[in-house]
């Protein structure tokens, strides 16, 4: 097994469209392939490019999505849930915002919402392990989020409360996942109530350490933060399922900073970028993802609010595998060594 990343690979969800060749999945799949990339993050929700349920219940239509994306050259990366696993927690001040990510018929209906959800992630799993995936990528939803600055004064317990349902809610989605062989890599990313380092701590307490409660490691998320996205895969690196790369900028002025005053995208202090475009230290990423055995998907999730997606797309396969790097086997200085005992060890330390 190799022991190198895998990749380039391109997450589909900002590319899917309705005019050709982004309206089906064997015309997608060649377009990326055309561009570079070696693997594609499909989204779940995009009926035009995929059928979770029929996905779920179908090993013969799995097998049939497998053979679409090898003729085209590209493997599949992951299966994405993003919008189906934030309806796993929504706090009611967002509930109409996040009815648009569900079917018309669950509408201002909030818990029928979630137990969409809730089918459509078992539906993921069931998935993920018809089509031989070890990896899947999610949102968990947020219910304290709202509580985020403190001010005013949360009640006591009011955190605690929040995460300890969120993980009542996705033991048995996680579980499911186990009964696949396939890790679930959360995003960390605001608007989430698994937001940072210290929140996903929280959450994988609740949630008793389970194995498949993971990440998927998004710096640009971090730079808009302020948060140091090199020590976190110091810290994290055991539980890094998956990666997002995708690049940012933050520009604080005398205006605005990490909040960025409601601006519109262009005028934040933090922004998406297209990979280079940034400031995120991709060399350090790649090299760190590296030293600690990182063997899975580098995936291009773009979203920048300045250059043309195509483009974006089309500079993502180059950028991402001059960055790959085929770890080594041996040390470069193996040259210099020679064979050793434990008497000649016992000379060199003088203890003979």
């Amino acid at each position: 097994m190799s022991n190198t990343m895998k990749g380039p690979g391109i997450f589909l969800a900002q590319f899917a469209g309705d005019a050709a060749p982004f309206n089906s999945l064997p015309a997608i799949t060649k377009w990326a392939a055309s561009l570079g990339y070696k693997g594609v993050q499909i989204p779940s929700w995009d009926g035009r490019l995929f059928d979770l349920e029929k996905a779920a219940n179908s090993q013969a239509y799995c097998d049939e999505v497998k053979g679409v994306c090898a003729d085209a050259g590209v493997e599949i990366t992951e299966l994405s849930t993003h919008l189906q696993g934030q309806l796993v927690a929504v706090h009611p001040a967002y509930d109409a915002q996040f009815d648009a990510f569900a079917p018309p018929s669950v509408h201002g209906k909030p818990k029928a919402r979630q137990a969409w959800a809730v089918g459509q992630m078992m539906n993921a799993a069931k998935a993920s392990r018809n089509l031989g995936l070890t990896g899947h990528v999610s949102f968990p939803g947020a219910l304290a989020f709202p509580f985020l600055y403190p001010w005013p004064q949360r009640p006591d317990g009011l955190i605690d409360e929040a995460f300890t349902e969120l993980a009542k809610r996705w033991k048995p989605i996680l579980n499911a996942f186990d009964d696949a062989g396939t890790d679930v890599g959360f995003e960390i990313h605001p608007g989430e109530d698994v937001f940072d380092g210290t929140t996903f701590e929280m959450f994988l307490d609740k949630l008793k350490g389970h194995k498949r409660c993971c990440i998927n490691y998004d710096p640009s998320h971090f730079v808009l933060q302020q948060l140091d996205y090199l020590a976190f895969i110091d810290i994290y690196h055991e539980r890094i399922s998956a990666f997002h790369v995708k690049d940012a900028e933050f520009n604080p002025t005398g205006r605005q900073g990490v909040y960025s005053g409601y601006a519109p995208w262009k005028e934040r202090a933090g922004r998406f970028r297209s990979l280079g475009d940034g400031q995120v230290d991709f060399s350090g990423i790649f090299s760190k993802m590296a030293q600690y055995g990182y063997t899975r998907w580098a995936v291009l999730e773009w979203e920048c609010c300045l250059k043309h997606p195509e483009d974006g797309a089309a500079e993502g396969a180059p950028f991402i595998a001059s960055h790959i790097i085929r770890q080594t086997e041996k040390a470069f200085d193996d040259f210099a060594g020679g064979t050793t005992d434990r008497k000649t060890n016992r000379r060199l330390l003088g203890l003979s």
